[in-house]
């Protein structure tokens, strides 16, 4: 009998959760329905929630960073012109307060020109800037992949909170009808004189309450309805029906060491925290690269006139380039830049401690998230036998009430106690595979 009752349920349980309406979209008086998978969900988010397309447009911002940094090995060149009127030249021989003696010049002045510098050497502080702009672009694409993950994540919770919603409704709706049939039972009784009439009284109150109670679910429904909708970019309208639930059996399993093993170089943050790093070693590494020798190539030509650069000078245009090594070395950075130093050396041992913080996070994370989904699937196991306890206790308190061997307040608490039941299954169920998603989430799997 047991037995029997026990398949029953799980049909039961496993018909509510995917009964409700097949996959596609059904045009309604109204509102779109659409029926949609968790996977589909994890899709259409990624397609088109707003958080994950900002942090696409910021590693695409440092992919352009890059091709700038790289930009900065091509020579640089340099295009001018210059027009100018001079004035007359007073030559004061006498002294400043004496009528000077005007000398003779051209009053017209122009220069057209171009110069071009190529580095060849300047402490390695281009290369080290593109390997900063590489790290800082690593570090976005950790960051949209986190991004990725804990939207999915989002969506889980409000698909499954969704799943638990429908699956409460169809429990809540069937007990219901089998509590109205009950209800007419008492009254025939009553009518009768069997029973009093505060009997049919509490049996109506509870009916009542329990009405209340599916208005209540059925908010939840368009509440979290339109939650998920907004955060995977369908129409506030859409009616999503969760399909193709996974089976419990079916996720995966490993012992705790293998989940810590795989957060170490798969978490998110692990991955961030260590770029983090990286770069403040680069930016301590460009410091230190101020006290460099300078070196390059340079060349430049010009059209000028008069040619007042050169004696004699000649009142005709004239053209004039150098091309040479031009070199240099920053004496003063010897004291400008030491303390510089030490901040940037203090700045990357902070950012090693922190990366140490993160992991020890990380780590106590995916410790909890591994016990939490073995004390969720635990209550699974619980609920199912709970659900058996309480179906037959019903069954036994409902033959004895109508042959007037317990009290109606025994028949409404047991009635109670199996909606009760059906309730916790269904949530633990849900429970655990939300526990799952969180376990992937922190070892950087989902």
């Amino acid at each position: 009998m047991k037995c029997h009752l026990y398949k029953h349920i799980c049909l039961l349980l496993s018909i509510l959760a995917t009964s409700q309406i097949t996959f596609g979209q059904v045009q309604l008086s109204g509102p779109t329905a659409v029926g949609l998978s968790l996977q589909q969900v994890w899709e259409k988010a990624n397609q088109n929630n707003k958080n994950i397309q900002m942090q696409q447009l910021h590693v695409q911002s440092s992919q352009e960073d890059i091709k700038d940094a790289k930009a900065e090995r091509l020579p640089e060149i340099d295009v001018a012109g210059e027009y100018a009127r001079v004035s007359n030249l007073p030559i004061y021989q006498d002294g400043l307060f004496h009528t000077p003696s005007q000398y003779p010049v051209l009053h017209t002045y122009y220069r057209v020109g171009g110069d071009t510098y190529l580095n060849i050497y300047n402490g390695h502080k281009t290369n080290l800037k593109i390997a900063e702009q590489q790290t800082v672009m690593q570090i976005r694409t950790e960051q949209k992949n986190l991004t990725v993950s804990e939207i999915k994540l989002r969506a889980s919770a409000y698909f499954l909170d969704l799943q638990r919603s429908l699956i409460f409704k169809q429990l809540l709706q069937s007990n219901i009808t089998d509590q109205e049939k009950q209800l007419d039972q008492i009254r025939q009784l009553q009518k009768n004189g069997v029973v009093l009439k505060s009997d049919v009284l509490r049996a109506e109150l509870q009916l009542s309450r329990q009405k209340l109670s599916l208005t209540t679910i059925e908010n939840d429904i368009a509440i979290t309805n339109q939650k998920l909708n907004i955060l995977i970019g369908l129409p506030d309208t859409t009616l999503i029906s969760p399909v193709n639930a996974m089976n419990l059996d079916s996720l995966p399993q490993q012992p705790d060491e293998a989940y810590l093993t795989e957060a170490n170089s798969h978490a998110y943050q692990n991955k961030i925290s260590e770029q983090e790093t990286n770069l403040r070693h680069l930016q301590l590494l460009d410091v230190r690269a101020n006290v460099s020798p300078k070196l390059g190539l340079f060349a430049n030509y010009a059209y000028s006139y008069p040619q007042i650069q050169f004696f004699p000078y000649s009142a005709a245009l004239y053209g004039l380039g150098m091309a040479g090594i031009r070199a240099s070395f920053p004496i003063s950075a010897f004291y400008y830049n030491r303390h510089k130093v030490k901040a940037s050396e203090l700045e990357y041992k902070m950012q090693e401690i922190e990366h140490q913080d993160t992991q020890d996070a990380v780590r106590q994370r995916v410790n909890e998230a591994y016990l939490r989904y073995k004390e969720a699937l635990n209550r699974v196991s619980v609920a199912r036998t709970n659900i058996q306890q309480a179906t037959e206790n019903s069954r036994i308190v409902n033959n004895t009430y109508f042959n007037q061997l317990s009290l109606v307040t025994d028949l409404l608490e047991a009635n109670t106690q199996l909606l009760q039941t059906r309730f916790d299954m269904a949530a633990a169920q849900i429970a655990a595979q939300m526990q799952y998603y969180q376990l992937q989430n922190a070892i950087g799997n989902f």
